[in-house]
C-alpha cells in the first residue's frame, strides 16, 4: 500500500477523504465500499489497478471514517450519494469512469449508473442488488435476510448494540463461518473498528438504510406484499446502458442469488461471474479471482 496518497475534496457541498493509486494520466476508477467498511476495503484491488495503468479513487464515503458526516437522514439518499460519485468523477477531471461498487457502494454505483448515466464509463458490482429491482420483487426469503436493514430503522438502539463490546458485531460479521479465513487479519479488523470510533460515524453509517427506507424503497415495494399496492408508485426506470460486471459470491448470507435473475431487464450489456464459495465479502474472499475479472473486464471495455 507504499504506493496510495491520500487527499480530500469537497463535491457536492461535503468534504470527502480519499485514498489514490496509479498513474495521474489513467482512466478514472471509482471504488466504493459498503457497509460497515471504509475506503481500506480496497487495499487487495487498488495495486491491481494501478498496475493495470487505472487512476484508482477510492473515496470514504459520507459519513464514514475520515470523510464528512452531514446531519440527518436526508443527507444520506440516494440522490445526495450518487451526486457525491458525479461530482468525484468532475472533481478529478474526467467526463467518465469507470463505477465499482460493493455492497452500499454497490447500491450507489447502481444508482449512478442510472441517475447520471453521462458519467458512467463503465460499472462494476460487487454482492449489491440494483435498488428498483430488489425493491420491485422483494421475496419474502430476501425480506427475512434483510431483516437488519428494517431493524436500523428503530431510534438510537441499533447505534448503541453496534457500539457494544467493542463492536462486536462487526468483527462478528467478518468472521462469519462462511467467511475465507485469510479474508480479514485481526489487524483489518481493528482498522474497520477504529473507522467507526470517529464521532457521528455509526449513527452516519446506519442513517443509509434509514434514508432509504424513506425515500426509493417505500414507494417501489412490490404490490405482492400487503397493504403496499398502493404505495407503489414507480417513477423511474433504472435501466443501465453502461457495460456491466456483476460479481457475486453466492455464499451471501444477506442476499439471495435470486438478485441475479432477470436482471437484464434492468441491464442493457450484462456479464456476471459467480463465486459459489465465497461469501458477501467476495473481493476479501477471492482477491486475485475478482482483480483479474475485474482487470479483465475494464480492459475489454476500454478496447470496444
Amino acid at each position: 500500500m507504499s504506493t496510495t496518497r491520500h487527499g480530500q475534496c469537497i463535491v457536492n457541498d461535503v468534504r470527502l477523504h480519499y485514498v489514490e493509486a496509479g498513474p495521474s494520466d489513467g482512466d478514472l476508477v471509482i471504488c466504493l465500499h459498503g457497509f460497515p467498511e471504509f475506503w481500506y476495503s480496497w487495499h487487495r484491488q487498488l495495486p491491481a489497478l494501478a498496475g493495470a495503468g487505472y487512476r484508482v479513487i477510492a473515496p470514504d464515503m459520507r459519513g464514514y471514517n475520515r470523510s464528512e458526516k452531514p446531519h440527518g437522514v436526508g443527507a444520506y439518499s440516494l440522490e445526495e450519494l450518487t451526486a457525491d460519485v458525479r461530482g468525484l468523477v468532475t472533481q478529478f477531471g474526467a467526463e467518465q469512469a469507470h463505477i465499482v461498487g460493493h455492497d452500499w457502494g454497490g447500491v450507489v454505483a447502481w444508482a449512478t449508473a442510472y441517475r447520471h448515466p453521462d458519467v458512467v464509463r463503465s460499472l462494476t458490482v460487487l454482492n449489491a442488488p440494483h435498488p428498483l429491482k430488489y425493491a420491485r420483487e422483494l421475496s419474502l426469503e430476501q425480506l427475512g435476510r434483510s431483516w437488519y436493514a428494517l431493524f436500523f430503522q428503530l431510534p438510537w438502539l441499533p447505534e448503541r448494540l453496534f457500539r457494544a463490546r467493542d463492536f462486536a458485531l462487526l468483527e462478528e460479521l467478518f468472521t462469519d463461518e462462511r467467511v475465507s479465513p485469510e479474508a480479514f487479519s485481526p489487524t483489518d479488523i481493528d482498522r474497520y473498528k477504529d473507522a467507526f470510533r470517529h464521532p457521528g460515524a455509526v449513527k452516519s453509517a446506519i442513517s443509509y438504510y434509514r434514508a432509504l427506507f424513506r425515500g426509493t424503497a417505500l414507494t417501489e415495494l412490490p404490490t405482492s406484499l400487503p397493504f403496499v399496492g398502493s404505495l407503489r408508485t414507480p417513477t423511474q426506470s433504472g435501466q443501465v446502458r453502461a457495460p456491466t460486471l456483476v460479481i457475486w459470491g453466492e455464499n451471501d448470507v444477506a442476499l439471495t442469488t435470486a438478485q441475479l435473475e432477470g436482471l437484464e431487464t434492468y441491464v442493457s450489456d450484462l456479464q456476471i461471474e459467480r463465486f459459489p464459495n465465497a461469501s458477501h465479502w467476495v473481493n476479501a474472499d477471492r482477491p486475485e479471482a475478482v482483480n483479474e475479472a475485474l482487470c479483465g473486464f475494464l480492459e475489454r471495455v476500454d478496447q470496444s
